[in-house]
This record gives C-alpha cells, sequence and structure tokens, in this order.
C-alpha cells in the first residue's frame, strides 16, 4: 500500500529533517545502547503478554501492511453471482469445474462442501464457526501491535532513567557524561517515536485490513447460502451489494457471527 510507505517515510522523515534543521547530527540519534534497551525490552514484554500463536502471526501479517494493495471486493461480488448464474440454470454438480479455480480457500472449500451434498443448516454452522473464528483471529494479530506500542513509551523511560543513573555515577569523569545523556534522552526518542511511528498505526492498519478480510468471508458466506437455497442471482447479487455499502460506508458490523450468537 503506497500510503503506508508515504506515512512511514513522511513520519520518520520529518524527525530526521527537524533533527538537522535544528542543527543537530545524525550520529546524535543513532545509539546502540538505547535501541537495545527500548526495542529489546519492548520484543521481551509483548513476547510475555501474548500467545506464540498471536505473536508469529502478527509478524507473518506484517507485510500485508506494506505489501497488499487495496482490497477492492468488487470482483468476489462478481465471481460469486456468476458462479450462483450456472447454478441456476445447470444446477449445482455443475459447479464442480470451478472449485480449482477459486483462489479464495474458504471459497473454494464451502462449494465443494456444498457440491458434496451438505445439509444447508450444517453448512450455515459451520461457516458461521469459521467467519467467528476467522475474526478472533484478526483482532489477535492486531492487539499484539497495539501492545508493543504500548509498551514502547514506558520501556524509553526506563532508558532514559537507566542513563541517568550512569550519568550520575560517573559525575566526576566529564568523558562519560556525554554518552550517559545520549542514551537517557534517546531512549525517550525510541520509545515514543516507536509506538507512534509504526507500532500503533501498524495495529490500526491491520486492524483495517482484518475488516476487510472479515467482509469477504461474508460476502462469499451470503452468496453460498443462496445459491444452496435456489436463490435467483439478481437476488444476491442485490444482497452482495447491500452488504459491501454497508461496510463501505461505516454501516453494521458483524453479520455471520453475529446470528451465530444470537
Amino acid at each position: 500500500m503506497i500510503n503506508s510507505w508515504m506515512g512511514i517515510i513522511l513520519g520518520i522523515g520529518g524527525i530526521i529533517l527537524g533533527q538537522l534543521l535544528e542543527g543537530g547530527e545524525m550520529k546524535q540519534l543513532l545509539q546502540p545502547t538505547a535501541a537495545l534497551i527500548v526495542f529489546g525490552g519492548t520484543l521481551g514484554a509483548t513476547m510475555l503478554s501474548t500467545s506464540m500463536g498471536d505473536f508469529s502471526m502478527a509478524i507473518r501479517y506484517l507485510p500485508k501492511v506494506f505489501l497488499g494493495g487495496n482490497h477492492d471486493l468488487t470482483p468476489m461480488v462478481k465471481e460469486i453471482v456468476s458462479i450462483a448464474t450456472v447454478a441456476r440454470r445447470e444446477g449445482i454438480l455443475a459447479l464442480e469445474r470451478f472449485v480449482n479455480e477459486i483462489k479464495n480457500p474458504f471459497f473454494s472449500n464451502n462449494l465443494r462442501h456444498i457440491i458434496d451434498g451438505y445439509d444447508a443448516t450444517v453448512m450455515e454452522h459451520m461457516m458461521e464457526e469459521r467467519i467467528a473464528k476467522e475474526e478472533e483471529q484478526r483482532a489477535g494479530i492486531a492487539k499484539v501491535w497495539e501492545t508493543a506500542g504500548g509498551f514502547s513509551p514506558t520501556i524509553g523511560i526506563i532508558g532514559a532513567v537507566l542513563g541517568l543513573i550512569h550519568v550520575m555515577a560517573n559525575l566526576s569523569d566529564s568523558s562519560k557524561l556525554g554518552s550517559g545523556i545520549a542514551v537517557a534522552f534517546v531512549a525517550t526518542v525510541y520509545g515514543v517515536g516507536a509506538a507512534n511511528l509504526f507500532l500503533l498505526p501498524v495495529g490500526n492498519k491491520l486492524k483495517k485490513i482484518g475488516k476487510e478480510e472479515m467482509v469477504e468471508m461474508e460476502l462469499i458466506y451470503t452468496g453460498l447460502v443462496g445459491m444452496q437455497n435456489g436463490l435467483n442471482p439478481r437476488v444476491i447479487e442485490d444482497r452482495l451489494m447491500n452488504l459491501l455499502g454497508q461496510y463501505s460506508t461505516g454501516g453494521p458490523e458483524g453479520g455471520a457471527a453475529e446470528k451465530k450468537a444470537a
């Protein structure tokens, strides 16, 4: 996503440019000790407070923030309606040829179940449970980054205190005062900067990506239920477009998972 790259470049670039305009130097912001304290401490605290499954998924989902591209769901609607049209004209068994062509595993697997003659009620419950599980997983992924963003500034303060301790312990040695003060202030910059320029924004972006993926699953759910119930493709298309419009305008959230809970 171009806006993700632009955002992080503008954020970090603005801080660096401001440092240079104030007469500072880049090397003043490069403090390995401060980086070790802040990033190592934040990593450890985050791992301690999250499950290994959520933590590993959070790392694996990071590329989606910068390489995911725009998630346009209109092609999915067209694909569902096209397959529903074939089902209406030729019957459910005619959909066999589409199973291996569909890229979305949730779509292809459940379409296979419909072709195999699964009961409609069973199918709905299976899809609802899967959607609820995926929604919980996406929320956990975003929470990992938000948790790291909460710890980072505090760890930066710890780094600042450690730097000041170093300064106070070496007041008689002027050669060590500079490094201690540098660690103290740069650690705070690292902690606050990492939280507000990277960790929290990544968490927010992954929330948005997760919501889009849930909308896609809701579209598939609605389309497959319509096919299995023999609805007219135009009716299915109207339902899909209505659902897509609700989400794009910030309308009602939830769907299949909420139906299950009800």
